[in-house]
């Protein structure tokens, strides 16, 4: 794509039809910050109808994926000439608006891959909980640390219970326990181990080999009823799959994967 929006503390790097989105703050951590997130926003946005892109790699500069929220940020907001009542008000406006790019990225019709190594806390351990496929390394470090601080993991709470279960998001949420990448695998936050970064990569391009398999355009309806599966009643959600699965059916991709299939070859996508 020429059109990727301009960026300064993310990277993004097209290697045909994998995008990968570097956070680039290593002297941070590579902190979720409030230019990071609005840049993560435009990158989404620009990709979201775009089918050439198959799949968004999430992953950090300085052999760290993302230490989450910039505390920093937290501490400016606790002091200004408003009212508590005026702070508090643009502080929960802030804080949601991190919320809407979780549901963004959630949501993403790209199959969305986290590559973790280093360390994700908080906010970047809720990242990981978004992803399609998180790949992590064994010495990784997680900790949902929020409440450690004297807060909640507000925005965050609702994705890593949907991950892990409610049994388990409390607890972790609740003791701020610190874990490696074995146990994340084992709690179903993480899907695949590897063994240090070297096996990271391999892990990867074999993930990646096996997306082009997939057409990018069913990979999109797919996601789009797993998560209508999720919000609307069974019957609801069943007229809603029938109806997507009717349009790729009479898709240029629908034909293209049946017609391989009666052929005995692979279809087009999958020799891009």
């Amino acid at each position: 794509m020429s059109n990727l929006p301009d960026t300064n503390s993310i990277i993004l790097e097209q290697d045909g039809s994998v995008l990968t989105l570097w956070f680039n703050q290593p002297e941070s951590r590579n902190a979720l910050t409030e230019e990071v997130t609005s840049e993560v926003h435009a990158t989404l946005d620009t990709i979201r109808d775009e089918r050439s892109i198959r799949t968004l790699i999430i992953r950090g500069k300085g052999g760290i994926f993302c230490a989450g929220g910039n505390i920093k940020d937290f501490k400016s907001g606790q002091t200004s000439d408003y009212t508590e009542e005026q702070i508090a008000a643009y502080i929960a406006k802030g804080n949601r608006t991190f919320g809407d790019l979780l549901i963004k990225l959630n949501e993403q019709p790209q199959t969305v891959i986290t590559l973790i190594e280093g360390a994700a806390i908080g906010g970047g351990l809720g990242l990981a909980c978004l992803s399609d496929v998180s790949i992590v390394t064994r010495d990784t470090r997680f900790r949902l640390s929020e409440t450690s601080l004297g807060i909640p993991p507000a925005q965050i709470a609702p994705f890593v219970t949907e991950r892990v279960g409610l049994s388990q998001a409390r607890r972790l949420m609740l003791t701020g326990a610190r874990f490696k990448g074995e146990e994340a695998v084992n709690l179903g936050l993480a899907h695949i181990l590897a063994d240090d970064s070297e096996d990271l990569e391999t892990k990867c391009k074999q993930v990646l080999e096996q997306i082009a398999s997939c057409a990018p355009g069913a990979n999109a309806v797919t996601k789009n009823i797993i998560f209508e599966s999720t919000r609307q009643p069974r019957a609801a959600a069943l007229d809603f799959a029938a109806r997507g699965f009717a349009s790729c059916l009479m898709s240029d991709e629908g034909r293209e994967g049946i017609t391989a299939f009666v052929e005995k070859r692979s279809p087009s996508w999958a020799e891009q």
